[in-house]
């Protein structure tokens, strides 16, 4: 089976990561694929990295990582990332392979307004990973995997570089480069 975990990485960070390479050991996954969103529907217009930027700190975050990949779908089709979509279009190009959609607790307590959310489990078994005390409700019927809390959060991370402070051990170091590269995060709307 091959998981997927979807988000707006914006940017990727150790925490991601983390819960990426947890979930996939603890189901026996043969591969997470983080798979960045061109727009998250419940985020509109609120991403402070262009979706290529995104997609292209995911690559460099997981180069070389076992069990890591990379799912450029929905970047790739445009438009507002719907899970429900890309599981159809995942599975026509892979017919016969198993999917894991990964969510994160608190984003699971909005399974319910996804677009086409009763369809979810038709198409892939739906896994949400909770930190620490955390709790899952029996949404869609989920099955939940416990990870460690990490307090590391994109908006932190993002605020950090505006305020012009490290983000060292908060990203990968090649994503930190990326970062001051490109200039990303250095406005408000980051």
């Amino acid at each position: 089976m091959i998981g997927l975990f979807g988000g707006s990485f914006d940017p990727i960070h150790h925490g991601h990561l983390i819960v990426g390479q947890l979930v996939g050991e603890a189901l026996g996954l043969r591969e997470v694929r983080f798979m960045p969103a061109w727009e998250q529907p419940l985020k509109r217009g609120r991403h402070g990295a262009p979706a290529a930027d995104r997609l292209r700190m995911v690559e460099l975050a997981v180069a070389g990582a076992a069990g890591l990949t990379v799912e450029r779908e929905e970047v790739e089709r445009g438009g507002p990332s719907y899970t429900v979509e890309t599981l159809r279009a995942l599975r026509a190009r892979e017919p016969g392979e198993r999917f894991a959609v990964l969510v994160g607790a608190d984003a699971a307590r909005d399974l319910p307004a996804w677009h086409e959310a009763e369809v979810l489990p038709e198409l892939a078994e739906l896994i949400v990973f909770r930190r620490g005390r955390q709790t899952v409700d029996e949404v869609l019927g989920v099955r939940a995997v416990e990870v460690p809390a990490i307090e590391i959060s994109a908006s932190t991370i993002r605020r950090r570089v505006r305020e012009g402070r490290s983000i060292r051990y908060y990203v990968p170091e090649v994503v930190a480069r990326y970062i001051d590269d490109r200039r990303l995060y250095l406005s408000n709307e980051g």
